[in-house]
């Protein structure tokens, strides 16, 4: 029988001190029992010979120093996980509370997980198709890459990341996909709207949704995204599934961690955030990728809003250091109607190359990229100089390439929250717009592609 302590020495908001304790780890859970029966459930923040730190996942009130007792578990904590997660509903710590029964679990996982051993990774090699032209086509992601959405306060990034959710596919294969989706802090309106989106569309069958509400504990909101990792590697590793992993906001996963470290006043770091928050977050990128031997592959998506719109912000400036790439959302294209609002040019995804050609999506595919990039930038220099100087300042191509700017914002990159796009219409539209320009304009794309696909009515 597990040993009780009624050793209580202090209790601080959510952390509880516990002396006289032996045989206690780190991340260990526990529970609090209090006079009238009631538990409450705890993890060990930290270990100091026989005193214990734990924080509660649940509020301190009605906690007696004398009259309550801890028992601790001896374990982590630990998902439950069943091939019956997909279309279902979790919250923070693995609960269900979609109304529908629990899960009988196959087995239980420790949510902490294990790096993938760098040895062990396949390099990311193939297409995944999100449908949104602006990422497929231009910053396209690879199966078992690690592809950050840079978004900000007010901006879009919810319905982009449920357009990703219910869009997403692996083209050419008979391979199951899944779509795990973590969101963190989030309001009850923003839960309810990425539950009935996933469901009017269907998309909800293949999803394992993990909620954790922005009035739930920060402890529990530490757990989300490592819940939802855990069920991941489940469906990857062990079911032979692509898995695409979804979470958003890592900025209020961020704050959670700020939170927990100044309760444990610790010394601070960059903006008051704990200097291991590196590490932390590329413990968690980092389950993401392929291993050799493995018919499965977790790709993440990690969505965050930066802090006044600033890129070098500690939560976006670490993220950009452990991950692949970015996509930034812009509040100019926002305001002048663009659905969704992606800034091609700082955007990058340092793996598209190895996802795009013939066999995997088509052979024009990066000729066209980088002269769509150009064009574009061209087109945006030209219009910088046309509210400086004036219109009657530039030159007939400078207006060519301005109004291929204008059309490529309104008919490539803005196609709205419900539009699927295959590759294929992807480039098709690229070659459209790239019409605009005179053929020779096009030094980036060979001859041979210009007689196939310039020409074509």
């Amino acid at each position: 029988m597990a040993t009780e302590y009624r050793t209580i020495q202090e209790v601080a908001g959510p952390l509880v001190l516990v002396s006289g304790v032996e045989g206690v780890t780190y991340n260990e859970l526990g529970e609090i029992t209090l006079a009238d029966g009631q538990t409450r459930r705890c993890k060990v923040l930290e270990v100091d010979g026989t005193n214990v730190l734990v924080q509660l996942f649940e509020s301190s009130t009605g906690i007696n120093l004398s009259d309550s007792k801890v028992h601790f578990l001896g374990r982590a904590m630990e998902l439950g996980v069943s091939g019956d997660m997909l279309g279902r509903v979790f919250d923070g710590v693995g609960g269900v509370i979609d109304g529908g029964p629990e899960i009988l679990p196959e087995t239980r996982m420790d949510i902490n997980g294990r790096p993938m051993n760098p040895y062990a990774r396949s390099y990311p090699s193939e297409f995944i198709q999100t449908g949104i032209s602006a990422i497929d086509g231009l910053n396209t992601l690879v199966r078992g890459q690690k592809l950050p959405i840079f978004s900000a306060s007010g901006l879009p990034h919810a319905q982009l990341a449920a357009q990703i959710a219910r869009q997403a596919k692996v083209l050419g294969t008979e391979e199951e996909f899944a779509v795990v989706f973590a969101a963190m802090g989030i309001t009850y309106e923003e839960a309810h709207y990425f539950e009935e989106s996933f469901k009017e569309t269907g998309a909800i069958d293949r999803t394992v949704l993990f909620v954790n509400l922005a009035n739930d504990p920060a402890v529990e909101r530490i757990s989300t995204p490592r819940m939802a990792l855990t069920a991941a590697e489940y469906l990857a590793f062990e079911k032979d599934m692509h898995v695409l992993v979804i979470m958003t906001d890592i900025t209020n996963y961020a704050d959670a961690l700020r939170e927990i470290s100044a309760a444990r006043k610790e010394v601070p770091g960059r903006r008051g955030y704990p200097g291991y928050m590196y590490t932390d977050l590329a413990q968690m990128y980092e389950r993401a990728g392929r291993q050799h031997g493995k018919r499965g592959s977790i790709t993440m998506i990690p969505i965050l809003s930066m802090p006044e719109d600033d890129k070098t912000h500690p939560i976006p400036d670490l993220t950009g250091y452990i991950t692949e790439g970015q996509i930034i959302l812009s509040r100019e294209l926002y305001r002048s109607g663009v659905t969704p609002p992606i800034d091609v040019l700082p955007s990058l995804s340092r793996l598209k190359d190895k996802g795009i050609g013939g066999g995997k999506t088509r052979a024009d595919h990066a000729a066209t990229m980088n002269q769509l990039f150009a064009a574009y930038a061209r087109g945006k220099e030209a219009k910088e100089l046309m509210v400086i100087l004036g219109e009657a300042a530039l030159t007939d191509i400078d207006l060519i390439y301005a109004k291929f700017s204008e059309e490529f914002e309104a008919r490539y990159v803005s196609q709205g929250n419900e539009t699927d796009r295959g590759i294929q219409e992807t480039l098709d539209l690229g070659w459209d717009l790239l019409r605009i320009l005179p053929r020779s304009e096009l030094k980036r794309i060979p001859d041979a592609m210009l007689d196939e696909y310039y020409e074509k009515d």
